[in-house]
């Protein structure tokens, strides 16, 4: 099943590419949700991840001695171009791309929904993503913790999609509804979208981001 995911993965790649074809500098300054990341450092990270396979990346995660902060900012370093519309450029050059670091499919996914959220949400501007990308998303992390702590986020909580046919939780475990969408960026740890939900369960779910 997690091969028919790299077409979802590249479309929301593209719908990410062309939302941010005409920012100004300003707006490629912008501080992201993934807080320690302007904009185009998100989206250098983002071109790094489609450009680093499995034997690279256990090759970079040692030179940095186990520090994955330190592989990130080397990674990210690596693939950001001199200029935004560099960076632009070899992002579009990745959107296709099926390298990645070890891990499920579904790790992929995550990253380009959340990081996508990390640098629309800034800057006002609002994605659609199609239901069949979104819920086996949010199913995906109800269930398990990767590069996110995802499944511990949502742990003891009734979550119940207002868009579609996501549900996780026990039926008497304090509720939150809500978009799809904020579902899978609050378990992302994004407590902005916490504001798109509603129900008992929000304040500890908010309480859970950092």
């Amino acid at each position: 099943m997690t091969t028919d995911l790299w077409p979802l993965i590249h479309a929301e790649r593209a719908a990410l590419a062309d939302d941010l074809a005409h920012l100004t500098p300003e707006q490629w300054a912008t501080r992201s949700l993934c807080s320690e990341w302007t904009v185009e450092e998100t989206v250098a990270h983002l071109v790094a991840g489609a450009s680093i396979g499995p034997l690279r990346w256990f090759r970079s995660v040692l030179g940095a001695r186990g520090d994955f902060d330190r592989h990130n900012a080397r990674r990210l370093a690596e693939h950001r171009g001199s200029t935004p519309a560099e960076t632009l450029a070899r992002f579009r050059s990745v959107v296709g791309s099926t390298t990645c670091p070890p891990g499920p499919v579904e790790m992929w996914l995550g990253e380009i929904v959340v990081h996508g959220g990390d640098v629309r949400r800034p800057l006002g501007l609002v994605h659609e993503s199609p239901e069949s990308t979104l819920t086996p998303l949010a199913a995906f992390f109800a269930k398990q913790n990767s590069t996110v702590r995802s499944r511990t986020n949502a742990a003891g909580l009734r979550l119940e999609a207002t868009d579609g046919p996501f549900t996780s939780g026990l039926d008497d475990a304090p509720l939150v509804t809500g978009p799809t969408l904020a579902l899978v960026m609050a378990m992302a740890g994004r407590g902005a979208f916490c504001d798109d939900l509603t129900g008992a369960g929000v304040a500890t779910l908010r309480s859970r981001c950092p």
